[in-house]
């Protein structure tokens, strides 16, 4: 192995590949067939490797599709109309978070994969706004922020016993008189 040299065995490959021609690199696709004939399967020459995997050419609608649909959630968030105090509608609201987060994972995938940077930065603080969202509801509840009287310490909601009258002084139940 120590009396190849690799400068020579590069400069052989890329005679090589300079000498094929460009189609020849590239998979071929389903519109370069003729119609009625099925593409042969191209395998590559001993000795050779086969031609990298050419992602198609994509538009950025789906990838900015996908953010806008992910940061109206974010934004509705702050609109959101139940009571989340506690019980079932805290649930809910719990729920909505990880949608958001998911959502923004979601997008955050898209715009990696389609390199749009600032889309992928808006991704990013998306999941960073729903880590927020569902901190302030969490925290407090697991004894590690001051709870208050939008975010108590319980998770359940405890309802308080109704108030005591204070007894009748009419002698009968009820407080009736005859």
């Amino acid at each position: 192995m120590a009396d190849r040299d690799w400068s020579k065995e590069l400069a052989k490959v890329d005679k090589q590949l300079a000498s094929l021609p460009d189609d020849a690199l590239l998979p071929s696709t389903a519109t370069d067939v003729p119609a009625g004939s099925k593409p042969a399967k191209e395998t590559p020459a001993a000795g050779t490797a086969a031609p990298a995997r050419v992602r198609p050419e994509t538009t950025g609608i789906g990838v900015y599709s996908r953010l806008v649909l992910s940061v109206a959630l974010g934004v509705a968030m702050v609109l959101w109309p139940y009571e989340a105090r506690c019980g079932v509608g805290l649930g809910a609201y719990l729920a909505a978070v990880i949608v958001v987060i998911a959502s923004g994972v979601w997008s955050s995938i898209w715009t990696w994969r389609h390199r749009a940077s600032r889309a992928h930065t808006l991704s990013l603080l998306l999941i960073l706004w729903g880590l927020l969202l569902g901190s302030i509801e969490v925290l407090p509840r697991v004894g590690y922020a001051k709870p208050d009287a939008r975010h108590p310490a319980q998770w359940a909601c405890v309802e308080s016993p109704p108030p005591l009258s204070p007894p009748s002084r009419g002698g009968t139940l009820g407080g009736a008189r005859k």
